[in-house]
This record gives C-alpha cells, sequence and structure tokens, in this order.
C-alpha cells in the first residue's frame, strides 16, 4: 500500500479530485481519503474522493473544471472519457480583487548592460533580420561567419570582441505572398521591428531581397525605425546578388563589433527586469509545482519594481475570471475579454475550436481540457494587479502584471513577447520542452524530479521537490527569482550552453497566403 501522506495532492478543501503524486493501484486504499482506487490512477491524473452524479461539476483548484458526463464513483479515475466542458457561468468581477502592491526596499539588483538610452539588457547580440524568406540563406551565411563552436571552443571571428554574445540570424517563413496592408502585415512589421529594438541587440543588420511584399522602406517608415549606426539594411538585388550581399554583410557585422564590444555590467535595480512568462509540454505538475512556484517569483519581479508578461490568450481561456477579478480597471479587464471574443470569432471562422487545447502530450500527462490547463497555466502570474493588456508583439510599456495577446504555440507567443521588450524569458514544462530563444536567455523549469533527471542538460530548474514533498512553494519561488537575477547578470542558462535560439524566432501568421 502507498504512503498514504504522500500518494495525492488534495488542492483546495473543495476540490473532489486530489492528483496521484505517483502511480497508484487499482484497490489501493487511501486512508487519509477515505478511498479505495478502483482502477489505475496514473501518475499525475485526477482520481475522484466524492461520487459525482452525471452533470456534477468537477472541482480542481477550488475552481470548476469540467462536468461528469457519466456517474463517477470514489476513486474512479476522472479523465477525458468522463469529464466534459461546456459554458457555464463566471464571476468576472472585474476589479474587486485588486489591491495596492507592496514594494520591496531595497530592491534586488543585478549586473545589467546599460544602454545609451537608458535602457537595460541581459545580452549583448548583433542581428541580421529578414523582411522575407526569400532572404533567409544570406542572412544565415553571414550569421555563420562569426559562428562560435561550443564544442571546440573556437570563438572565430569573435576571438577579440569576448563582450559580444554572437551574432545571429533571426528568419521567418513569410514576407511575401500575402497582403501588402492588412493584420499580417502589421503584425509582421510591429515584431521585426521589436526585434530590431530589443535592448539585447547591440546593433542590427536587416537584409531584404527587393521585390517583396514586406519592402525595407515602407518597414522603417511605419515603424518608425531611424537607420544609423546600429541599424542598417542590405538589399540582394541592389547589391548584386547573394554573395555579394553575404560579403557586404560579413564587412557591415565586422564595422559593427569595436562598439558592440565596449560594453560593461554594471549593477542596477531589478525594476529592469522584463520577463516573459511561458509554459509549453505541460503536464498534471505544472499547476501544482512550477507554475505556483514562478507566480511567487513573479510577484517578486513586480514587488521589485520590475515587470512580467503573460501571454498564450487561449490557455487563458477558462480562467480569464482570476484576472479581471485583479485588473486596476474595467477598461483594463474589458481589453482582455475583448480578446478572448476576438479568439472564439476567429478559430470559429477557420473551422477550429478554442477548445482544441490540450495536445495529446498535455492529455497524457494528467489534463483534460483547456479549463484545466488554464488554471493551471494563470498561477504563473502571481498574484499581483493585471495593469495592462496588449496586442501581439507591442512594446510592454507598464510596470506590473502584463498580458499579451498571443496563441498558445510556444514559438509564436514568446516571439511575441520578445518583440514586446523581454529581457529573460521562464518556461516550465512538465513534459520536456528544449526551448531556447536569442537575444533574450530562457530559463527551462522542469515540473516533476523524474523530468529533471532524465533531461539534466535541458532543464535549469527542477520544481518537483513540490511534489515530492521536500521544498515549498516559496522555498522555489525564491530559487527561481535569485536564478532570474543571475542569468540576468550573464550566468548561461541550458538552452544557451546548447546554442539554441536561432531557429525559433516565429512571428504569428495572419491573413491569407496567396
Amino acid at each position: 500500500m502507498l504512503n498514504t501522506l504522500s500518494s495525492t495532492m488534495h488542492l483546495n478543501a473543495i476540490d473532489n479530485v486530489v492528483v496521484a503524486r505517483s502511480e497508484i493501484s487499482e484497490g489501493t486504499l487511501l486512508p487519509d481519503r477515505g478511498v479505495t482506487a478502483v482502477r489505475r490512477i496514473p501518475r499525475g491524473h485526477k482520481m475522484a474522493i466524492a461520487a459525482l452524479a452525471k452533470g456534477s461539476p468537477i472541482l480542481r483548484y477550488g475552481q470548476v473544471i469540467g462536468f461528469a458526463s457519466e456517474d463517477i464513483a470514489p476513486g474512479d479515475h476522472v479523465h477525458v472519457h468522463n469529464c466534459e466542458i461546456h459554458d457555464f457561468a463566471r464571476d468576472h468581477a472585474f476589479g474587486v480583487d485588486a489591491r495596492p502592491t507592496e514594494y520591496i526596499q531595497p530592491q534586488a539588483t543585478f549586473q545589467g548592460i546599460v544602454r545609451p538610452d537608458g535602457r537595460v539588457a541581459t545580452r549583448n547580440y548583433i542581428g541580421v533580420l529578414t523582411t522575407v524568406n526569400c532572404s533567409a540563406g544570406t542572412a544565415r551565411y553571414v550569421a555563420e561567419a562569426f559562428r562560435r563552436n561550443p564544442i571546440t571552443g573556437d570563438n572565430g571571428l569573435l576571438a577579440d570582441y569576448p563582450n559580444v554574445d554572437g551574432v545571429v540570424a533571426l528568419t521567418h517563413k513569410t514576407g511575401c505572398g500575402m497582403g501588402i496592408i492588412g493584420d499580417g502585415m502589421d503584425t509582421l512589421r510591429r515584431t521585426i521591428a521589436g526585434y530590431a529594438q530589443h535592448v539585447n541587440f547591440a546593433a542590427v543588420l536587416i537584409i531584404g531581397l527587393g521585390c517583396e511584399a514586406n519592402q525595407i522602406g515602407p518597414l522603417l517608415a511605419t515603424q518608425k525605425l531611424q537607420p544609423g549606426l546600429t541599424l542598417s539594411s542590405l538589399v540582394i538585388q541592389e547589391s548584386g546578388g547573394a554573395r555579394k550581399t553575404v560579403e557586404a554583410g560579413i564587412a557591415r557585422v565586422k564595422e559593427l563589433l569595436p562598439a558592440a564590444n565596449a560594453v560593461e555590467r554594471v549593477t542596477v535595480p531589478a525594476s529592469n527586469l522584463l520577463v516573459a512568462l511561458q509554459c509549453g509540454g505541460s503536464d498534471s505538475f505544472s499547476g501544482l509545482t512550477a507554475n505556483p512556484a514562478l507566480g511567487y517569483a513573479s510577484d517578486l519581479i513586480v514587488r521589485h519594481g520590475g515587470t512580467v508578461v503573460l501571454t498564450e490568450t487561449t490557455e487563458i481561456y477558462g480562467a480569464e475570471h482570476l484576472l479581471t477579478r485583479r485588473a486596476v480597471s474595467a477598461e483594463v479587464a474589458q481589453k482582455l475579454l475583448d480578446r478572448l471574443s476576438w479568439w472564439e470569432d476567429y478559430t470559429r471562422r477557420n473551422g477550429g475550436e478554442i477548445d482544441n487545447n490540450p495536445s495529446p502530450g498535455n492529455k497524457a500527462g494528467g489534463l483534460t481540457n483547456i479549463v484545466e490547463k488554464s488554471l493551471g497555466a494563470v498561477v504563473k502570474a502571481g498574484t499581483t494587479n493585471m495593469v495592462d493588456v496588449v496586442g501581439y508583439a507591442e512594446q510592454v510599456r507598464e510596470k506590473g502584471l502584463v498580458v499579451m495577446d498571443g496563441p498558445g504555440f510556444d514559438p509564436v507567443s514568446a516571439t511575441g513577447q520578445i518583440a514586446g521588450g523581454a529581457n529573460v524569458l521562464c518556461f516550465t514544462t512538465g513534459r520536456g520542452s528544449v526551448f531556447g530563444c536569442k537575444p533574450t536567455p530562457s530559463l527551462k523549469l522542469a515540473t516533476n524530479t523524474p523530468l529533471y533527471e532524465r533531461m539534466p542538460d535541458d532543464m535549469d530548474i527542477n520544481c518537483g521537490g513540490i511534489a515530492d514533498g521536500v521544498e515549498t512553494v516559496e522555498e522555489c519561488g525564491q530559487r527561481i527569482f535569485d536564478m532570474i537575477l543571475a542569468v540576468a547578470s550573464g550566468e548561461q542558462t541550458k538552452s544557451e550552453a546548447l546554442g539554441f535560439g536561432d531557429d525559433e524566432f516565429a512571428p504569428w501568421q495572419l491573413g491569407a497566403t496567396v
């Protein structure tokens, strides 16, 4: 018989399900719950601790996560086979839980790079961006001339520039075959502009083909980008072709290196942190361990004067009332509901549903539907007030908790957060995401100890000690906060050590490809 003190986790006194810390065999008695498992309960999955008549609400986190699609006996496995979701009333109660933020003094500090305009960087890259997929290969050849070899330690052309973290080409699959005006082009240009202005880039070179829909001139004009020493461009068709453009690009980057290298890290307050919150490859432990621990760290960042950015609107769906109740104004709360309404219409028009989540991997990990997933995902945002809701890739200007609109596909939503200015990214995962991104360092938080032990070269922090009973959420959250400060000061993440981040630039593609 299992150790009944550690076999399940009961999250809220009113919950009628518990979560298995480890697999529970059929016939196992759980004296502390007063039930016997009537079938095998996989690790991370839910078990009923009360009889649930068909149509009864199923409660986890003290919230409705679905309704019994059939009678469920105490000790039964609760999952997709007997839990369904349909519309039900939620109390959005705009702002009723908003409270003044209790700021911490003195502020925590980290070692950052202060740019001439006063913004603070956590990394120091040179970027090679593209207007269109047709210039992707050319951009890559420019960046590869400066590539460091993490295996041999050969720094190549960067050997004399130790303060430059690298030269990175961020390419994409669009930029032509699309409307010259409209949401699709606006979103692409806004995303490219966000990277072109990103504080973690010392300088940026934009390469275009010349005949694409997303022309360099209109890109610069519409986004109010001013060419100069730190922002320049090349057009392949005007430069004599790909080979000559590569040569010109390499020469341009060489010219930029001395100034890019002339930086030093200095002590700056944590109010300069703008941290993107992400989760991917989630499991049932995500909402029990890594996400609430990251939520605790998020509160610390805000209380030290910094900013956290929650996105993946489709994974807020069903838990939005927890955010609207913390909104600083009715206007901010309504902005979130308006984005959710847009998503309902968007998915309907494209023959889908907003509840096409969770993924097969999420379900294998114990997550039953989008509402359960959302309730566990939103806790990454902690408990402070929601101060703003912004569009995809829009610049984040408010301090505190900000929600950015975006899809649930991690590379796309993270690209939007980085375009918005995020200088650190925290990514929780239960199944094992290996996401990395440039120019922003990505910290990977494992929700469970077996994952952390199975993928030690990818996971930065183990939050599984919470489920193991050896660490509290608060203790783990403090460790996350401390590591955020260390990474912001230059400490490498696991994904950076592997060299990840060149291929994860993924602007959200809206509209028809023609």
